[in-house]
């Protein structure tokens, strides 16, 4: 899916489609670190898309999504933004691939910011702020068939400075919500929300009901995924979502090399949310 049109489908159906066909509600963060590359690699532009490229392969068996940070790949100059076009293009067809770059300006440069994402990187969706209002999102979510998440509840410490700021009686990020249900005119507008804070997460679920959630958090951060999960499939078990990890798939554990520490992370998590539906939804 990374950088085709979806046909008929809305972004958010396609995602459900593949989350459905891939039996997996698992993003693979793609977030390659200069400074803590595996034995073997280098810094140099070619061993990174090297190493990312063996995560890919080695996790696409078990993933519905894929998510490259793009401050990973800007970091190694203008070579950086190269590696990250292969890396999308390197992603099987059938999976979405979400940028996360968190963009948000006003309208006339949020324009070409979605023209980057969705045409010259390929990717079937991005993150975005918020807080610049809706105009500011108007270029990214006119596209149907290409995603739109929009940053609502993070998963960091500091969230709670701004997120949970007092709105008319109740905390901003469930009005970042209702405003989020509004903009979904064209069933492509998603909301990230953080492992870290499942009973927000619950919050933002029953706002938001049917609209895809990106969850990060579940790994180097400590998120509860059975929490997350359970609370983002909703009462019937079956609302749109994926939960993110990145540090935790992508660095290999004793006695792997990248590839298959990879690969078993990567299932590991894949069946740890799968357990959690399973069970009785919160």
């Amino acid at each position: 899916m990374a950088g085709e049109d979806a046909g008929a489908l809305s972004f958010t159906a396609s995602l459900q489609a593949t989350c459905q066909s891939q039996r997996s509600h698992l993003c693979v963060g793609l977030d390659p670190d200069l400074d803590d590359l595996p034995e073997g690699f280098e810094r140099d532009p070619e061993d990174v898309l090297r190493y990312v490229v063996a995560i890919v392969e080695a996790t696409a068996e078990f993933a519905a999504a894929f998510k490259p940070n793009s401050a990973f790949y800007e970091a190694m100059g203008p070579a950086g933004m190269e590696v990250l076009q292969a890396v999308v293009a390197s992603v099987p067809r059938e999976l979405p691939v979400i940028l996360d770059v968190k963009r948000g300006d006003v309208g006339h440069t949020a324009q070409r910011y979605a023209e980057v994402a969705f045409d010259v990187i390929g990717a079937a969706a991005a993150t975005v702020s918020p807080y610049l209002g809706g105009d500011s999102l108007g270029p990214f979510l006119e596209r149907a068939d290409r995603g739109t998440f929009v940053v609502c509840r993070t998963s960091n410490p500091g969230a709670r400075d701004l997120q949970d700021l007092d709105v008319g009686g109740r905390p901003l990020y469930l009005e970042v919500a209702r405003r989020c249900r509004e903009w979904n005119t064209r069933d492509n507008v998603g909301l990230v929300a953080g492992a870290t804070y499942p009973e927000e997460l619950g919050a933002i679920r029953a706002e938001c009901p049917g609209q895809p959630l990106l969850i990060p958090g579940a790994g180097a951060q400590g998120g509860d995924v059975a929490a997350a999960a359970r609370r983002a499939a909703g009462e019937g078990g079956d609302e749109p979502f994926v939960i993110s990890a990145s540090r935790s798939l992508v660095k290999p554990r004793q006695g792997h090399d990248v590839h298959a520490g990879a690969a078993h992370a990567a299932r590991e998590l894949r069946d740890q949310i799968n357990a959690a539906l399973s069970r009785t939804p919160i």
